[in-house]
């Protein structure tokens, strides 16, 4: 079983673990960063690249403090809303600030990171609104008395969380979401519910990946539903709480992305070991953080994987108008309340061109000036969520919508 086998081998990797993590506790106390032994410098940054190294299971910490709103700046602080078994709604509450601000609730991809990985996306949202996400957990951790949780459940989940926060609310979905967080809306619509959200932004999402398929969507499609069912679905070992429970391991995903980008990935490890041996703390320190979320990773329900393989990558339920939500159709023409927005990057190798624009044929109820779509030229899939130009151009125009609508 692959992932028996991958629990023994980092079980063999332990005690070396041990040993380099308490070789750099040892340099960090008596020594310092700057021993002047160049044999003693690499020496400890082959250590310190080997702990870099270690993929985690548990989710890191958001590590947002303080925020700059409106014109000053406040602290936050983490609140669980609403704990239900696969997933938390969690708030970033302030409480410095006086005036209310907008509701928005931040639906994170659930493929095989933890929710922050939308760490720098959430601290941009903090500066003009109320932010909560939706805070997933790992499959391995979830005993299997909870029961299933697939793509049904996943749309249930965020109507629950729309509820929750009540009328006035705003959605905005990131990748892998826009499908069920699409799908949500309608049902909600459907059902007249008075939680529709006022607003949805849907950011690089496949909601039709019959439009220039990428690697990711040929990947999805090269092969029948059943070789992803036997190939790639395993049980989680009996030392934890999700003993028996099929899942879709994080490590899988995590190897399958790493491979795409080995020579990257490799010449970041060799930078990050030349940068500690120079004693270039700040350029390391870059590096460490960005691995230290990429190679925390979780493991998705089998149900889950499986039936968005099927209904999203490979017959594109949704956009054929053919998505079923608890043995009813989905029918995004009864959106007639939600704003929508759709953001796409012009590189992106992930969700292509045209992927999430195709919402707006969808939501056909929608008045002209309920819909927008912003392309943001030079960027991949991760550009439209974070890094400069997510600040400066992408979320202005969730901003300006979100204001419009509030």
């Amino acid at each position: 079983m692959l992932y028996h086998a991958y629990q023994a081998y980092c079980d063999m990797l332990a005690p070396a673990r041990m040993g380099s993590l308490l070789a750099t506790s040892f340099r960090n106390k008596f020594l310092g960063h700057a021993s002047s032994a160049p044999m003693t410098r690499r020496f400890f940054a082959l250590a310190e690249v080997f702990n870099t190294t270690a993929i985690t299971h548990k989710r890191p910490p958001y590590g947002i403090g303080r925020v700059l709103s409106g014109n000053r700046e406040v602290s936050v602080r983490e609140e669980v809303t609403l704990d239900m078994p696969f997933g938390n709604l969690l708030h970033f509450a302030k409480d410095e600030v006086v005036a209310p601000q907008p509701k928005i609730l931040v639906v994170a991809p659930l493929s095989g990171h933890f929710a922050t990985l939308l760490r720098s996306t959430i601290a941009t949202l903090l500066r003009d609104h109320d932010v909560y996400i939706t805070d997933w957990k790992n499959a391995r951790d979830i005993p299997m008395s909870d029961g299933r949780f697939g793509f049904d459940e996943y749309v249930d989940y965020v109507i629950r969380f729309l509820q929750e926060l009540g009328q006035g609310a705003h959605v905005l979905a990131v990748c892998q979401p826009c499908v069920p967080v699409l799908a949500a809306v309608a049902v909600m619509a459907q059902n007249d519910d008075p939680c529709q959200p006022r607003s949805m932004s849907l950011m690089g999402g496949p909601i039709d990946t019959r439009e220039s398929p990428t690697i990711v969507n040929e990947l999805a499609t090269s092969q029948p539903y059943s070789w992803f069912e036997d190939n790639l679905i395993y049980p989680v070992p009996w030392r934890y709480k999700g003993a028996g429970r099929k899942v879709y391991p994080g490590f899988v995903q995590l190897t399958a992305f790493m491979s795409m980008n080995q020579e990257r990935h490799f010449g970041q490890f060799r930078k990050l070991y030349q940068h500690i041996a120079d004693l270039e703390q700040l350029e390391a320190e870059k590096i460490v953080e960005f691995y230290d979320e990429y190679l925390a990773v979780l493991d998705l329900t089998a149900e889950f994987y499986l039936e968005t393989i099927d209904k999203v990558f490979q017959r594109a339920l949704l956009a054929k108008g053919e998505l079923e939500h608890r043995g009813r159709r989905v029918d995004c023409s009864a959106i007639r309340k939600t704003a929508l927005l759709t953001v796409e990057g012009e590189r992106d190798d992930i969700c292509a061109v045209g992927q999430t624009a195709a919402a707006h044929f969808l939501c056909s109820s929608l008045r002209p000036h309920l819909k927008r779509h912003h392309l943001q030229p030079g960027v991949g899939h991760y550009g439209i969520f974070s890094g400069s130009r997510w600040e400066r151009q992408v979320y202005p125009q969730v901003r300006n919508l979100v204001l419009a609508m509030s």
